[in-house]
């Protein structure tokens, strides 16, 4: 074989397998992007037909879509979680407003929508900062699974497990949970414009704290969301690797 036919032989196995690769690549987006859009699809049928109160509210579109692809992604693994039981936090959100929706996936229906705090770091009345470091007395964003229950220095609280291993995996270490604070309600937004805030629980008024508690211990699923691309490409359960 002469060194042109060799070069020759070469350069057109070379174009055939980069070739035959981009197509895969492309066919693969294709599959990726048409599961998207059913979900999304999916998504948007469930969002429209979630029950609420004529008190409370929906949380957006994009918060709640994401919330329950974190949420399916999370039941993959059986152990993971144990109730149908959807939390969300908005942190996109004032304090002053209903930012927490505790959703029964089962029933299709919004059980609680209430206020809820952010760490006193994360900002005064909008969270801006997040982290997952101790001692920054921050909120962490992220999908988190309940754990049990226990009587604290707050009365009932919530241990939480973070999820996200960038986001909160150190929601144990930094005594991250959930319950209840006389700083959450509408009484200390009329005297400060704004809610208390905490080391970074989300802590709940007082009036609900052990309802909201009560129905999410024990294995359900709360997402912590804030609008940011870095975030949600940092989220290892929305982007789990395969």
């Amino acid at each position: 074989m002469t060194r042109k036919s060799f070069i020759f032989i070469f350069l057109l196995f070379f174009c055939w397998t980069t070739e035959s690769g981009f197509t895969a690549t492309i066919e693969s987006e294709v599959k990726k992007t048409d599961s998207e859009k059913i979900f999304l699809s999916e998504s948007e049928l469930i969002y429209n037909n979630l029950k609420h109160s004529e008190s409370g509210s929906l949380p957006s579109f994009e918060a709640f879509s994401l919330a329950l692809k974190g949420f399916n992604n999370l039941k993959i693994v059986p152990e993971n979680l144990k109730k149908d039981i959807l939390t969300i936090v908005d942190f996109s959100l004032s304090s002053c407003e209903k930012r927490l929706w505790v959703i029964d996936m089962k029933k299709n229906k919004v059980l609680y929508n209430d206020l809820v705090a952010h760490g006193k770091n994360s900002g005064a009345n909008f969270a801006k900062k997040f982290s997952n470091i101790p001692n920054t007395n921050m909120s962490s964003l992220g999908f988190y699974v309940t754990g049990k229950t226990y009587q604290g220095k707050h009365g009932l609280s919530l241990y939480l497990d973070g999820m996200d291993r960038e986001l909160n995996a150190n929601a144990r270490k930094r005594s991250i949970v959930m319950h209840g604070a006389k700083y959450v309600s509408h009484d200390f937004i009329k005297k400060y414009g704004r809610l208390g805030r905490s080391l970074g629980c989300p802590s709940l008024s007082m009036d609900i704290y052990k309802d909201v508690i009560q129905t999410i211990q024990g294995g359900s699923c709360l997402f912590i969301y804030y609008p940011d691309k870095q975030f949600l490409a940092k989220s290892t359960i929305l982007n789990p690797v395969i």
